[in-house]
């Protein structure tokens, strides 16, 4: 009956999502921000220009394809300039949603623990993965703060990627073989933000519903969360959605996730960035591990 819909309807969400990945239009991805089905059409056209005959046709397909990749780095500078008007303005927005809400008692612990989380993993795990490979974490930082400062306040991993691009390629001197493999496929599954949050909410969800929850079961939603975190879409609000659907699935009180949406965008902001981050160490560290290969190429 009733109980029955919020488990098909998670199902279906599920069912779709995976269906979306080949896309019925080649145009529809890009209109609607579809990062996975970007993806497939990239793989499957650089498939084909790889094994096309070394014609005049490929030769004009390929300098096509980099001169607008030149005019997209060409407008990216361009919107570097009016950033900081940009980010005042999001301040602006951001400062007067935290007077909206309230955060008070069991809320509070609970963004606590998914800010705390994240800036960990921000200013410490990922800084000490990259001093453990030999690279200064403070001058890539300082290098990516272009694509963190995007992030934080379009509080959307894909549609930072160009900035994350041009900052790795032409700041961190990332070999672009390195950066235009890592980084498109880091955008979709390398989420360290979303997942934590995925385990937090859910965990925080379930047990104000009334769910006993053992340590097994614990253990099996950390493991839930970084798999879902690998399907989840980096658009803004994809982990909010994506949490939702799983508490529908499992017969949680949504009603919560209601009462966390108010902060959710100061949380979204830091994920995102916390995410960017993450790729742009991933990035670096590669590039690193094939410097050599890459220059006897």
């Amino acid at each position: 009956g009733a109980a029955q819909v919020p488990q098909n309807l998670g199902k279906l969400s599920y069912y779709d999502h995976f269906l979306s990945v080949v896309p019925n239009n080649i145009l529809n991805p890009f209109l609607s921000g579809n990062v996975l089905s970007v993806l497939f059409i990239a793989a499957a056209v650089g498939l084909a220009l790889a094994f096309m005959p070394k014609t005049e046709n490929r030769e004009v397909l390929l300098k096509g394809i980099n001169g607008l990749q030149e005019v997209l780095f060409t407008l990216i500078r361009a919107i570097l300039y009016v950033l900081p008007v940009g980010i005042l303005a999001f301040a602006g927005q951001l400062a007067a949603q935290i007077e909206a809400g309230v955060i008070v008692g069991a809320l509070g612990k609970y963004t606590a623990v998914v800010i705390g989380g994240n800036l960990l993993q921000f200013f410490i795990v990922l800084p000490l993965f990259l001093l453990v490979r030999g690279l200064n974490p403070v001058d890539i930082m300082k290098k990516m703060s272009p694509a963190l400062a995007v992030a934080l306040f379009t509080k959307s991993s894909a549609a930072t990627l160009p900035v994350t691009l041009a900052s790795a390629e032409q700041n961190v001197k990332v070999n672009p073989r390195v950066s235009r493999f890592v980084l498109p496929i880091c955008t979709t599954i390398n989420m360290n933000g979303c997942a934590a949050f995925i385990l937090v909410t859910s965990l925080f969800v379930m047990q104000n519903s009334g769910m006993n929850l053992t340590m097994g079961a614990m253990i099996s939603w950390l493991f839930v969360a970084v798999l879902a975190a690998i399907g989840n879409a980096g658009v803004p609000m994809g982990c909010y959605f994506l949490t939702l659907s799983l508490m529908s699935s499992v017969g949680a009180s949504i009603g919560i996730m209601g009462v966390i949406l108010p902060i959710y965008t100061i949380i979204d902001m830091i994920e995102t960035a916390e995410n960017v981050w993450s790729d742009s160490c991933v990035c670096a560290m590669t590039n690193k591990d094939l410097k050599g290969v890459l220059e006897e190429d």
